[in-house]
Parts: structure tokens; C-alpha cells; sequence
């Protein structure tokens, strides 16, 4: 949950989504919790990958058609998921996503990364250079201001990957083909939030420019970076609550929620969100045959 967790702390966002939806977080394999180290023989990740896993994941749960809400690298998967499996989407929600290939700049900071995590494992120049690709300066304090709690926590959930895992995953992402040309194609409806100080603010801008304007909307957030989510998620409600009522869904009134109620947004404790709190134990799923 560490893309989504400040907007599901935000009290409103989280009773208009856990009001209408039934939640699944995918994570990337091998960034679960308590993930082990994949094996080295393991053929390399690559995008289409990725985004069939998605479908296979859907089938395990016996999920048909779902609306899907992603981050940067995420948003990029789901949207290249809703192209070669258009049935399956009703809709995305897309946050600072990509649609092109990467830049020469983006390419050689992942090949410098990717050689800092084969050698140094998940180092601290490899944590500062995804920071500043997630958040604003703002928040990202400086020698005077502290970093903020939500950097803090980021900075921790980093150290906790399994540097190999990480690995696979980023560069997976550096080798992504540009997928404008589908973008056209699209036949769900799509809404796009970026951050003004994010480092993919162009590409969103870009990634709006193509889509279909009949089916799509660009929501942009000043003082903030790529992770709308963590830093405003309060500036996603509203456009969130006009977007979902275009398919008959509502944010419940608050005289329609009890405040002792357990399923109340206000009620929620963050800790509740780990699995551990609510009694599960979390085992990846196999998309492949072995």
C-alpha cells in the first residue's frame, strides 16, 4: 500500500472508495511483504509480462471487468493492461504515468541505478534518486527543513525491498516500448493526475494530448511531485467523485455512517491497513507454470 496509504488515511477519499469498491493492491513480484529473493535463473520481467500477470491475477480471483487506479511505473502497466485486454477495464486512474519510452536522461539514471543496486544493493544515493522522482522538494526537505513523515516512511518501505527484486523491476520499466500510438484506442474512460513538480509532468501532459477527450480528463496539482496519493491526496477527492459518478457511483453521506461503526473511514487506524493486523498471511501468486 505504500503509493496509496495517504489516500486511504484520507477520510473522505477512502469512504467514496471502500463505499463503492471491493480493493485488490498488486504489487510487482517480488515486492510483496516478506518477499523472497528471486532466483537468479528466473528469465528478466518485461512490460507485456507485467500486464499479463494482471489478467492472470483477475482470473485467480474471479474478477471480470475492474477499475484500475496506478502510479508512475503502475500507471503505465495498467494502461498497457487495458490495451491488450480492453474488456477487462471500465476505467483508469492514472497517477503521473508514462506512455513513452524513456528519455536518454530517465534511461542512464535507471542504468546508473540498476548498477548501484547489483553492486551496493539498495544504497543510499539508489534511495535519494527514487525520492526525488516521487516527491516534491517540498516535502523532501533540505538542510533546514526536516524531510516529512511520509518521505520518512518511504525512505524505510525502500530499505525493506529485496535489492535483486528491485532490480528485475527497474529495468523492466527502462525497457518499455512507447505505446502512444494505443492510446487512441482506448475505449475506457481515463482520468490523469500529475503533480506540476514531478518529474513526468510533460509526459502526462503528453499522455492527455492522445487520448480520446471525449473519454478523458487531466486533473493537474500544484506544489506537489509524482505521488499525488502521498502528498494531496485531498485534491483527488473531487475530481475522483465526479469521475465515478459517470458510472452511477457516490460518496456516502456522513449521516449515513455511524462513527462507532468499524467500516467508518474515521475509525481506521493506519496499522489496520497491514495484513498482518487482520489476521492474514500473504503468499504470492504463481502466473507461471515452473
Amino acid at each position: 500500500m505504500s503509493c496509496f496509504q495517504g489516500l486511504f488515511l484520507s477520510p473522505d477519499a477512502c469512504s467514496l472508495l471502500l463505499h463503492n469498491f471491493c480493493i485488490y493492491h498488486i504489487s510487482p513480484p517480488g515486492h510483496e511483504l516478506g518477499a523472497a529473493v528471486a532466483d537468479p535463473d528466473e528469465p528478466p520481467l518485461s512490460v507485456d509480462d507485467l500486464a499479463d500477470q494482471i489478467a492472470e491475477i483477475l482470473d485467480y480471483f474471479g474478477l471480470g471487468a475492474v477499475m484500475c487506479l496506478g502510479v508512475t511505473a503502475g500507471a503505465y502497466i495498467l494502461t498497457l493492461f487495458a490495451m491488450k485486454y480492453s474488456q477487462r477495464v471500465v476505467g483508469l486512474i492514472l497517477v503521473s504515468p508514462l506512455c513513452k519510452a524513456p528519455s536518454w536522461t530517465e534511461w542512464l539514471c535507471n542504468k546508473v541505478m540498476s548498477n548501484l543496486l547489483y553492486i551496493c544493493g539498495m544504497c543510499g544515493i539508489v534511495k535519494e534518486l527514487l525520492l526525488m522522482r516521487y516527491f516534491s522538494k517540498e516535502v523532501r526537505g533540505g538542510v533546514d527543513v526536516p524531510e516529512s513523515d511520509i518521505v520518512q516512511s518511504c525512505r524505510i518501505l525502500l530499505g525493506e525491498r529485496q535489492s535483486p527484486n528491485v532490480l528485475r523491476l527497474l529495468e523492466a520499466i527502462n525497457g518499455r516500448p512507447d505505446i502512444t500510438d494505443g492510446l487512441r484506442k482506448l475505449k475506457c474512460r481515463s482520468l490523469i493526475f500529475v503533480g506540476e513538480n514531478s518529474p513526468f509532468h510533460y509526459e502526462a501532459l503528453y499522455m492527455t494530448s492522445k487520448l480520446d477527450r471525449r473519454f478523458s480528463a487531466l486533473v493537474e496539482v500544484q506544489a506537489c511531485g509524482s505521488m499525488v496519493t502521498e502528498e494531496q491526496p485531498d485534491a483527488m477527492l473531487i475530481p475522483l467523485e465526479y469521475f465515478l459518478m459517470g458510472y452511477g457511483f457516490f460518496r456516502p453521506s456522513q449521516f449515513n455512517v455511524s462513527p462507532r461503526s468499524p467500516l467508518s473511514p474515521t475509525s481506521i487506524s493506519p496499522e489496520l491497513f497491514s495484513p498482518e493486523s487482520m489476521g492474514l498471511k500473504l503468499k504470492p501468486i504463481k502466473t507461471r507454470m515452473s
